[in-house]
């Protein structure tokens, strides 16, 4: 949603003299660069828990957060309040904090393409988010009769069910942009989730599935399909969960399904491609630009423009539209994820990649939307290829290292491949590998991908929403941790 220019302007008190002011207080000490974030969230939360709405809560957050670069130092400063006096005293606290630094005093070919300026106010012609019933101004018994259906068609579709535990979270957040460029943008934008989660008990064993679905998305988004959809999921595979069993372990293929565990391309290979990681030669993939680094035929991209999606973004949080980036173009490495800070070092114009939890923190790479292009099997000729290994539905967490690519995945659920079937249920083991060697090693890439819509967050120092997918692909040897 894209309001107007004047509604940001009585939103956060401000006019263009006084942005003009404080980005020139905050280059006082001889900065090179300064912009402005501002911010006004409402955040809303509903929880159902035994049968009923138990907790609910709503709040607000509302700020500036004004950054200053000097060569390659950072000083950053936020006031909780838009008075004017204030608003000074945090550029002046940013400005001193690079004083003395000796700024970029020239202005270079390298430095003009990641300083395009990114002219002309938001059009509210192309807003990524369809909101046609606001969050802010719906009655909140709405969403706690929405909850409750939910629990009442969750229940109704397993006797096995002991406890639902579901929750629906909302916030809208306005944002208002300038820098030292002159550049201006504004934007507000949606964000909602719903969560449940189920407990099973068969024969005196428990087991528990959760699902999630997020949009950036008005409060149309809970309807009787949403209730459908996640009602069938939420009860999905039960029967496997407790007939699973931990497999022999070893190295072998594994199969990843569409969608969900897209989470592993996420973490093991996702944030190897962010600039900030390369820039530092701390990622594995930083001496690789240019390169092969997978088979032909494999592009991985990260993308800001799918409507609705929780990733998505009309504006990153310092004004860069948002856009579709490919890192990863046939097996080649093409692209990082760039912040401004990043773009300017490299002599490349920003992804549209700097993202923030709020006004208090500055902004850093982050990914948005990532996933991988669909190939050429069907993913049932995938199955069909594999005489011996695990099919991998979903993973649940797992751990990263970011400069080496290792990684360790706890497997959520899943099924072991045998002469090209699935056959018996599978849980409790982990799947261990090395990103770029995944990648390298993937043989098949499946006709049919899918970015998940579920509620994933990305924790990498502050907290960011974030999408993920992938096709059915097939890695052809990692490490099962099994019996």
């Amino acid at each position: 949603m894209i309001h107007d220019k004047a509604h940001y302007f009585n939103l956060f008190c401000v006019e263009k003299p006084m942005l003009e002011k404080l980005v020139a207080t905050g280059l006082g000490s001889g900065g090179d660069w300064c912009d402005l974030f501002f911010e006004n969230t409402t955040y809303g939360q509903f929880s159902l828990r035994d049968g009923a709405v138990t907790s609910g809560g709503l709040h607000a957050d509302y700020g500036v957060g004004i950054r200053v670069l000097s060569g390659e130092k950072t000083g950053y400063a936020y006031s909780e309040t838009t008075r004017p006096e204030d608003m000074l005293a945090a550029a002046k606290a940013a400005a001193a904090i690079t004083r003395g630094v000796v700024p970029v005093a020239t202005v270079t070919e390298k430095t003009v393409a990641s300083r395009r300026l990114y002219s002309g106010e938001p059009n509210p012609a192309a807003d990524r988010y369809p909101v046609r019933i606001p969050w802010r101004s719906s009655d909140p018994s709405v969403m706690v009769s929405f909850l409750e259906r939910l629990e009442a068609a969750i229940r109704a579709r397993d006797t096995r069910i002991v406890k639902v535990m579901a929750s629906l979270a909302w916030q809208v957040t306005d944002v208002l942009l300038f820098n030292s460029l002159g550049e201006l943008k504004y934007d507000t934008r949606p964000l909602a989730s719903v969560t449940a989660t189920v407990i099973f008990e068969q024969n005196g064993r428990r087991e528990r599935q959760t699902v999630s679905k997020s949009w950036r998305m008005g409060v149309e988004m809970l309807s009787d399909r949403l209730i459908a959809e996640m009602a069938d999921e939420a009860v999905h595979g039960v029967d496997a969960l407790f007939e699973a069993g931990r497999p022999k372990g070893g190295k072998m293929p594994v199969v990843m399904a569409a969608g969900a565990s897209g989470i592993l391309l996420h973490e093991a290979m996702g944030h190897a491609f962010e600039a900030d990681f390369n820039r530092k030669g701390q990622s594995v993939f930083s001496d690789k630009m240019g390169k092969q680094i997978c088979g032909k035929g494999i592009s991985i991209l990260d993308d800001a423009t799918i409507p609705a999606c929780r990733g998505s973004l009309n504006y990153d949080d310092e004004g860069v539209p948002g856009q579709k980036t490919y890192m990863v173009e046939d097996g080649v490495l093409t692209s990082y994820l760039h912040d401004r800070i990043s773009a300017r070092s490299y002599g490349v114009a920003p992804t549209g990649n700097g993202r923030r939890e709020s006004f208090r923190y500055a902004p850093i790479p982050r990914m948005r939307a990532t996933y991988m292009d669909g190939g050429a099997y069907a993913p049932e000729e995938i199955l069909a290829s594999v005489r011996e290994g695990i099919y991998v539905e979903q993973f649940a967490n797992g751990q990263v290292k970011i400069g080496e690519g290792d990684f360790t995945f706890f497997v959520k659920s899943g099924f072991l491949i045998e002469n090209g079937r699935l056959t018996r249920p599978v849980k409790d083991i982990n799947i261990i590998g090395n990103g770029p060697e995944a990648l390298a090693d993937i043989t098949m890439v499946g006709n049919d991908p899918r970015v998940d819509d579920g509620a994933w967050t990305c924790g990498k120092e502050q907290s960011a929403p974030v999408s993920c997918g992938i096709p059915t692909v097939l890695v052809a040897s990692l490490t099962v941790g099994g019996e």
